[in-house]
């Protein structure tokens, strides 16, 4: 048995690979934010770990929570690690981070792969395409919408793909990468592509939605999320995401390694999907 760490072992991906490792024998640390907020916290509670698995980020910025702070803590607890001993880091970043990305995101996601490289530690990196699963934001806020809302509005043309992959997939995928030696980078994506307009039939259907469902210009389809988000309390869509639809940043290019089918996981899961809001400012700024 070894000892592995997870930063949010019990947040949504997290928790997927800790259930992973721990049916394999491992002991699992579960890494919290008061540990990740120190770095002498997070070097002792790093000592005797094999593996790190991080799936330390932020989706937006709000507040004092940017993706500059994101970056310099990511790179805090890669500093902890190497100190502390960890033999193997996997960072879990995004499909296409780039520092010429067309969005912020995109490009703080590829100064912390920088920052892993730069640490010296014998690491992997897999990058997600859009993850979906049991408690996801995702998928099941989108049944949300379309179980109560009359119109649900596409950004554009929803002809932009999508390769939406389980969030079980990517736990395969990052904990197969940490049983490795080598330095890699490797894509998690699901093993179909979509259309938007096709992704959200499928939701739609899933769901038994009547919901009619009309291409907006971005502009107003970021209002009307803007107008659901001050009705549940909550971020729904923010600018940088559809840019990063829209310019197909959401694909990989390479063969899938994900296995599980959506529409398969939809019709197991449809009569709970979109019953509850799933809400990003509960789960990771209020009570901050």
């Amino acid at each position: 048995m070894t000892r592995q760490a997870v930063t949010g072992a019990t947040g949504f991906t997290g928790r997927f690979i800790a259930r992973r490792l721990e049916a394999a024998g491992d002991e699992v640390t579960n890494l919290t934010r008061t540990e990740l907020g120190s770095t002498d916290l997070l070097e002792g509670a790093l000592r005797g770990v094999d593996t790190l698995y991080n799936t330390f980020w932020i989706r937006f910025e709000r507040g004092a929570v940017t993706y500059r702070w994101a970056i310099e803590r990511s790179a805090a607890i890669f500093e902890a690690a190497r100190r502390a001993g960890v033999h193997r880091v996997v960072h879990l970043s995004v499909i296409h981070a780039a520092h010429d990305a067309p969005t912020a995101y995109f490009r703080a996601k590829a100064e912390v792969e920088d920052a892993l490289a730069a640490s010296g530690l014998s690491h992997a990196i897999v990058r997600p395409t859009l993850s979906y699963g049991p408690g996801d934001i995702l998928v099941n806020n989108l049944a949300w919408t379309l179980r109560r809302l009359p119109v649900f509005g596409v950004p554009g043309d929803g002809s932009y793909p999508i390769q939406p992959v389980h969030v079980d997939d990517v736990a395969a995928i990052a904990v197969q990468a940490g049983a490795a030696t080598k330095n890699v980078v490797l894509d998690a994506a699901g093993p179909e592509i979509f259309t938007f307009d096709e992704f959200v039939g499928l939701v739609r259907r899933a769901v038994r939605s009547r919901t009619f469902v009309v291409h907006l210009p971005v502009a107003a389809s970021l209002a009307a999320a803007r107008f659901i988000g001050l009705a549940v309390r909550d971020v729904v869509l923010t600018r940088h995401e559809v840019t990063e639809l829209q310019e197909h940043l959401m694909v990989s290019s390479h063969p899938p390694a994900g296995a599980i089918h959506l529409a398969d996981w939809l019709a197991e899961h449809a009569e709970g999907l979109g019953r509850r809001w799933s809400s990003e400012l509960d789960r990771h700024f209020r009570g901050r």
